[in-house]
């Protein structure tokens, strides 16, 4: 048995899938994931974040869940963000490894079984949209947007908006919600001294409905919010335990 047949002999997996707006693209989503929940190698669940849809987005989500036991969601009360939805959906996973992609598919679920070969060796594995299908304009935002970042904190990270990401599950519920917080992921894992590895991916047009995001969102937010993560990684703190002592309580 070799070592990454011995490791995910050992690991399960959830894939949060955050939703807003996106009922015109669910129903084709299903269709390309359960492609990839037919080859996975591991035990699978799909959780879907909805994050506060107003379209019917939720109601499609009830449908599908009833329908396939692989398929769970959480709804928030109200539209809070896209890093909101990834933290959410870490702190209700119940797996050793989690992935994130998103509901549009611009990428592949399938993509997910060649991340499996390296997460004995690191603690995260990252996609790079090697031949972007998006808008010029989108383009050209997010490579500025890329460009500062990597200026800025020196992560090395090539994409870090790219949607198709695996992280074990002990990184992944150590990272905190802040506003901006997924244009980070790569380099919360690092701060804590886990290793990232990048792999190209497929990348598709938009499948149907419309970007949520505008180049005021690509381009100045994102600048904002890394002012933000150099204040966050100035003040780091990590620990490691060097002898516990544990007693049943006793009822």
């Amino acid at each position: 048995m070799t070592l990454v047949t011995s490791y995910l002999a050992q690991q399960t997996f959830t894939v949060l899938v955050p939703v807003y707006d996106e009922e015109e693209s669910l129903p084709q989503f299903v269709v390309e994931m359960n492609k990839f929940l037919e080859q996975t190698p591991l035990p699978t669940t799909v959780l879907f974040v909805n994050d506060g849809s107003k379209d019917g987005s939720l109601a499609l989500l009830r449908d599908i869940c009833r329908q396939d036991a692989r398929y769970e969601f959480i709804s928030l009360s109200e539209n809070k963000g896209l890093s909101t939805a990834i933290k959410a959906g870490f702190d209700h996973c119940r797996s050793t490894l989690v992935g994130y992609i998103d509901s549009d598919i611009q990428t592949s679920p399938l993509d997910f079984l060649k991340f499996f070969e390296f997460l004995p060796e690191y603690d995260m594995v990252n996609g790079i949209r090697a031949k972007r299908q998006d808008t010029v304009v989108k383009k050209i935002s997010s490579k500025v947007a890329n460009t500062v970042r990597r200026t800025l904190i020196n992560d090395g990270i090539e994409d870090t908006g790219c949607p198709l990401k695996i992280i074990k599950i002990e990184y992944a519920r150590r990272i905190p919600l802040f506003h901006g917080m997924h244009r980070f992921l790569g380099a919360l894992v690092q701060l804590q001294g886990g290793r990232v590895k990048q792999l190209p991916v497929q990348h598709f047009p938009r499948f149907a409905g419309t970007a949520k995001y505008n180049l005021w969102n690509r381009a100045w937010k994102p600048l904002v919010d890394t002012f933000g993560f150099r204040w966050i990684r100035s003040r780091w703190k990590n620990y490691e335990i060097g002898e516990q002592h544990t007693n049943e309580i006793k009822s």
